[in-house]
């Protein structure tokens, strides 16, 4: 597939310091900056240790560099995360952050603790493009894509807030495709792209931000410590498998394409028949990773006998599981949520048929930090901007054959 015009043409505006932002660069766009600068390609090796396996945002303490070069860097360059906004705290121990961008739009991170690991739900995109009925960030406008510096700078800041960078003592370890870094009990050891936005309309940016994350001589998360969650944009799913290799989420909430079409609208596009068809043959799919189908529980409209049947069906030859979610209200929100018992029989037709199915245990609710509850501040888009981004998507499906 080719480029990715929708996160170029969404992408925010230059800096007014003229500085670069290193975060967010691979080593080929970093080896590309430096050059631009005089700077020798053997730099490369060394900022990408100090930047992204020790977490140093200081040129001054790089010290291996000679001072003329740290010099020459900050003059020219910039290791910035995004600024906090506000940090709220919920009484379960969730973490929100409002996080701010120069160039003003923000998007928000959560922290969920748990007792053997740290799960950091992040965001893609300043509001979405989707407009779920029951999700709280669907009622937010698209506003941009996010810069691949945008999306791991998240992962570094929440690194930065528990204090788990190595220490200068530490070298780089190598991550195994296999390694599932079990029992590390670090406070940050998973990433959701669960956030604001739908990941995989904003791929290049995503996909340049996971490969960081997970470079073994960097951040070095494994890719079985990642899972990115979509609500079905079908052509792009495969990609995603070959590519990135990472866990798979489908944001489900109905099994007929009447429904589904009716509270998440993509699939008036990619309908249920497709987006299964994508899921039996997503490339990084198997027994040991299967794919998680999130379902909302919405009282009277997706949680009867029948509903759980008919997901059943669908699941057939998929490895898979499913989250059952009870939903989190928000202001001004049409659905309620499912009661305990209903929960309860569904997940027993669902598990009976051979598929676990949890119920994920809201967290955060205080701080309207659970799923679906996200909403940032930032400015909602026109009309006419709104359908400038849509016949540009338009546009980019078309010239891809999407």
């Amino acid at each position: 597939m080719g480029t990715d015009n929708h996160a170029a043409k969404f992408a925010p505006e230059a800096r007014t310091d003229g500085k670069t932002n290193l975060i967010g660069l691979d080593r080929t766009a970093l080896n590309a900056a430096l050059a631009a600068e005089g700077l020798e390609p053997y730099r490369v090796k060394q900022i990408w240790h100090w930047m992204y396996f020790r977490g140093l945002s200081d040129f001054a303490a790089m010290t291996n560099l000679a001072k003329p070069v740290r010099e020459k860097l900050a003059e020219h360059f910039i290791i910035e995360r995004p600024g906090i906004t506000t940090k709220q705290v919920s009484s379960d121990g969730t973490i929100k952050w409002l996080l701010k961008f120069p160039d003003g739009n923000q998007v928000e991170a959560v922290h969920i603790p748990e007792t053997d690991r740290g799960t950091l739900c992040v965001s893609s995109q300043v509001g979405c493009t989707l407009t779920c009925r029951f999700c709280h960030t669907g009622t937010q406008r698209l506003v941009r894509n996010l810069t691949a510096g945008e999306i791991v700078g998240q992962i570094m800041l929440a690194r930065d807030e528990k204090n788990e960078w190595p220490d200068s003592a530490a070298t780089p370890k190598p991550v195994s495709d296999e390694d599932d870094d079990s029992g590390n009990n670090k406070m940050v050891s998973n990433i959701v792209m669960m956030g604001m936005g739908e990941p995989l309309y904003n791929y290049d940016n995503v996909a340049t931000a996971l490969k960081i994350a997970m470079d073994p001589e960097g951040i070095a998360f494994s890719k079985r410590k990642i899972t990115l969650s979509t609500s079905g944009v079908v052509p792009m799913i495969e990609r995603c498998g070959q590519e990135l290799g990472v866990n798979l989420a489908i944001s489900l909430h109905a099994v007929t394409n009447e429904l589904r079409s009716q509270i998440v609208p993509i699939n008036r596009k990619y309908p249920i028949e497709e987006l299964m068809a994508a899921c039996r043959t997503y490339p990084a799919a198997s027994n040991s990773r299967r794919i998680t189908f999130e379902y909302v529980m919405l009282k009277g409209v997706n949680d009867s006998d029948a509903d759980a049947r008919e997901l059943v069906k669908l699941l057939r030859n998929i490895p898979a599981k499913v989250n059952l979610i009870p939903f989190n209200a928000w202001p001004g929100s049409a659905f309620e949520c499912s009661s305990w018992d209903r929960i309860e029989a569904f997940g027993e037709i669902v598990n009976k048929a051979g598929y676990s199915s949890p119920v994920r245990r809201p967290r955060g609710q205080d701080i309207l930090a659970a799923c679906g509850q996200l909403k940032s501040a930032s400015v909602r888009l026109s009309a006419a901007e709104r359908a400038e981004i849509d016949k540009v998507i338009a546009a980019k499906e078309a010239a891809e054959g999407l």
